[in-house]
């Protein structure tokens, strides 16, 4: 339970820290401001889900992202997964200046991939595309980050220990929006135009 699947074994990671903010159109496309430093916000173990949810307490927002698996205190596995999101929350909790975990951080909020060992995956080659429906609402590529993954750990470790089989989210681009049930998600980890990964959810 809370575990995920790295090649062939299950790893439970101690926890899942978040990067918030770093895809410019997806600053703009929410109307916030652009960082000064790296947005950071962490998820427990316990909310890794297996299904896709459409409500928790209130309607949720998809993120699609590329994620990393932590060992040795370096990026070892990749993968794609999804941030859910209580945007309506999120939005009250950011205008009194307070945390987010309560729209962030709630049991099922994150989803993933399986994931693949980054041996021989030169990490600027990844990008992530999600479909729902069969149509495209997002794509974005380490190249269009405003921190890439390397610099994400340096800053992570620079305040925190990065235990074995934690996980790194490492923001979404443009074009999050509402989850509806029925609605079949399909997201897609690439390289050089070259497929890794594909996992499909149907939101419930």
């Amino acid at each position: 339970m809370y575990s995920v699947k790295v090649g062939e074994q299950s790893h439970q990671p101690s926890k899942i820290l978040c990067v918030g903010r770093n895809y410019l159109e997806h600053i703009h496309e929410l109307n916030n401001a652009v960082p000064d430093q790296m947005v950071v916000f962490n998820k427990p173990a316990t909310s890794i889900g297996s299904k896709l949810h459409a409500f928790h307490q209130q309607r949720l927002h998809y993120e699609a992202e590329i994620c990393f698996v932590v060992e040795g205190g370096r990026l070892s596995a990749v993968g794609v997964g999804l941030d859910l999101t209580k945007r309506a929350l999120q939005s009250q909790l950011k205008e009194k200046g307070l945390p987010w975990e309560r729209a962030k951080a709630f049991d099922g909020s994150a989803l993933f991939s399986r994931f693949i060992s980054l041996q021989g995956i030169a990490i600027e080659s990844l990008e992530v595309e999600l479909f729902i429906n069969c149509v495209r609402v997002q794509k974005g590529a380490v190249t269009q980050m405003m921190y890439p993954p390397q610099t994400i750990v340096d800053e992570l470790s620079s305040f925190t220990t990065l235990c074995d089989g934690d996980i790194i989210m490492t923001g979404t681009p443009q074009g999050v929006g509402e989850v509806h049930q029925g609605d079949v998600f399909l997201a897609r980890l690439k390289s050089d135009d070259k497929t890794l990964i594909e996992i499909e959810w149907v939101a419930q």
